[in-house]
């Protein structure tokens, strides 16, 4: 259930924008800094829509969103492998948010709910009271769910968010926008485990699996608010579905339109690895380093490891050992997560079945089941139970 939730989350991380006029321009020019990495510019300009227009409920919400971001790519947990079913909100080597970022989004985004509310009691005709409402409320369920592991304390909040945004495209059915919430959380439901599914929908949650993923489609091809959101949430469908095309087309997107954020060129590796071409993540890797290595811009908690084990991945697969063996034994001496160790010592495994040292090829994939198990990532446990059980050689 943490895991739905949390990928339910980052779907919705930048579902926040809203507003008119200069404030409207301000908050686009804030959130394409956030896109492009460049935080704390981006925070600047947020607080200073919020100087320029404090009862608007979009201006503390992006704030609240901003600082949302910051603190999931603090913990490194602001990639699609995250979300896909191996690492979830409750992993042990996650630390506590900062205590100012977790203050500071708790002030912005109470006062974005706050007066979303106060819009809807005064326009309940309105459908972008309803938008402004459902946005505030669906970021507040997200921040629960991934921060603070409160999955189900996060239900209220995100049932509350549906209804608004199922509010607006009554109202106004051309408000594509909203369809990225409403289409977010069927999409999740649809693929809860039947139990979860049935209460889900006692409680009013619609599923739909498919219908979700149109709405996604629809909000990402709209020229509104929530496009760019549209789109991140799609790679992460598109990888759960299996459909790596279509996620890589979205990537080169989302690299064309933000060219300086390095993840983007990180996810499509890991997607091109997904889909067993490594050739094309080889070249998404290049370019991804050449950008790493010239930017003197924070890093998510344990980037470079994770740069590392894409690329020595990349190298077994492309039959470079020597140079994969390198990138592989660096991410072992870096501050990585759990899981990119884990998954760093089976890669070392299958370099020792190839070159017949089996034994220590063992070793590799007992000390790779013992971290992904530590870091929550089920599938990294389901490959190190494999490998241990049937080695590893090239086909």
């Amino acid at each position: 259930m943490v895991r739905h939730a949390a990928i339910g989350a980052v779907f919705l991380l930048w579902a926040t924008t809203a507003g008119a006029g200069d404030i409207a321009e301000d908050l686009a020019r804030a959130y394409d800094l956030a896109y492009n990495l460049d935080h704390e510019a981006a925070v600047d300009v947020f607080e200073a829509t919020i100087a320029a227009d404090a009862s608007n409920p979009a201006t503390h919400r992006g704030l609240a969103a901003m600082t949302w971001m910051r603190i999931l790519f603090l913990r490194g947990t602001l990639t699609v492998a995250d979300y896909l079913g191996g690492v979830t909100a409750k992993n042990v080597d996650l630390p506590d948010p900062p205590a100012d970022l977790a203050a500071t989004f708790d002030e912005h985004v109470t006062r974005a709910v706050i007066l979303s509310k106060a819009l809807v009691e005064a326009s309940p005709d309105d459908p972008d009271a309803y938008y402004q409402l459902g946005a505030s409320l669906a970021l507040a369920a997200s921040y629960r769910a991934t921060i603070e592991g409160e999955v189900i304390e996060a239900l209220k909040p995100a049932k509350a968010a549906y209804d608004a945004h199922q509010r607006v495209l009554e109202l106004d059915p051309t408000r594509k926008d909203a369809m990225l919430i409403v289409g977010t959380y069927r999409y999740l439901v649809a693929t809860l485990p039947l139990p979860i599914r049935m209460m889900a929908r006692m409680v009013g949650f619609g599923g739909g699996r498919e219908e979700g993923l149109e709405l996604i489609r629809e909000a990402a091809d709209y020229d509104g608010d929530t496009r760019t959101e549209a789109a991140i949430g799609l790679v992460l469908l598109y990888n759960r579905e299996r459909e790596f095309v279509a996620a890589e087309q979205v990537l080169r997107r989302l690299q064309r339109q933000y060219p300086r954020n390095r993840v983007f060129w990180l996810e499509s590796a890991a997607t091109a690895l997904r889909d067993d071409r490594p050739a094309l993540a080889a070249s998404s890797l290049r370019q991804g380093f050449s950008m790493l290595e010239t930017d003197p811009r924070i890093r998510m908690q344990g980037e470079e490891a994770l740069w590392r084990y894409l690329r020595g991945k990349t190298r077994l697969e492309l039959k470079r050992d020597a140079a994969a063996r390198r990138d592989l034994m660096h991410v072992l001496e870096l501050n990585a997560r759990l899981w990119v160790t884990g998954r760093a010592h089976l890669e070392l495994g299958k370099l020792a079945d190839l070159s017949g040292d089996h034994a220590t090829a063992r070793q590799h994939y007992k000390r790779g089941l013992t971290f992904c198990s530590e870091g929550r990532d089920t599938r990294g446990v389901n490959l190190a139970k494999d490998l241990q059980k049937n080695g590893y050689r090239r086909e």
